[in-house]
């Protein structure tokens, strides 16, 4: 059976990630930093078959990565699909970014990713397939004010992933991105909360004006943005690689 190893997977996009790959027929591994909400996740997932473990990890720690791969697959004998997921930085404009904060989401978006591909690709192509997804956002593609770090940093995620799927790619690993618009998680919560307070404005109203912009008239659930990242994790997904998938209801205007 084969393992998945995803980011975050104790809520949101994250655990519904977990839930769509573990139905997909993967043995499932959450990580996160919360051990209690990592093993409720793990108790409520579980379909009585020993097929979802989890670990806590903080993927900016320096010597987070080589201890979660090895205990990964010393336990489940390797990793077949990484999903790197992870929340964003504060919300903050350009130039209220100060040093602390961009070296925290360089840490987290950035380093401590590229950390773990390093350690786990290798062994993809060693077995003949591998999944690499990182969860990125459309910010990248139509920028937001307001989440400066994350425009920054996630952008520089998606190179590094269009570098990253030249490398296996005839030994059947692939590297994409699935590029969430606004989703119906408690990251959104704080978004627009942030963006309430600064406008002096309810968030209600402000609720209302996002999804507004919408062209779907709602935030996606988490729920589709698993149904992506389940896609390019799937054998069926074979000959998609170095590519960004966009699940925004059709909110980004780029071509």
């Amino acid at each position: 059976m084969r393992t998945a190893l995803v980011g975050g997977g104790a809520t949101g996009i994250g655990r519904a990630a977990a839930e769509r790959l573990l139905r997909n027929g993967y043995q499932v591994v959450l990580t996160g930093r919360r051990a209690d909400v990592l093993a409720a996740a793990a108790l409520d997932l579980d379909d009585a078959q020993g097929r979802v473990g989890w670990l806590v990890a903080d993927v900016a720690g320096h010597e987070t990565a080589e201890r979660l791969v090895a205990e990964v697959c010393d336990r489940y004998g390797g990793i077949d699909v990484l999903v790197l997921n992870a929340g964003g930085p504060p919300p903050a404009r350009i130039l209220d970014v100060d040093d602390e904060s961009w070296q925290a989401a360089f840490d987290l978006l950035l380093r401590g990713p590229m950390r773990l591909v390093r350690r786990v690709a290798p062994g993809m192509a060693e077995r003949g397939f591998g999944r690499i997804v990182f969860v990125t956002s459309t910010a990248t593609r139509q920028p937001m004010p307001d989440l400066a770090a994350s425009v920054v940093l996630r952008t520089a995620v998606t190179a590094a992933a269009k570098l990253l799927a030249r490398e296996y790619a005839a030994a059947g690993v692939t590297v994409n991105c699935v590029a969430p618009g606004a989703t119906a998680t408690e990251r959104r919560t704080r978004i627009l909360t942030a963006r309430a307070q600064a406008s002096g404005r309810a968030y209600a109203e402000v609720d209302a004006e996002d999804s507004a912009n919408i062209p779907a008239g709602r935030p996606g659930t988490p729920e589709e943005i698993a149904a992506a990242i389940g896609f390019l994790a799937s054998p069926e997904a074979s000959y998609v690689n170095g590519t960004v998938l966009t699940v925004d209801g059709g909110r980004t205007e780029t071509i």
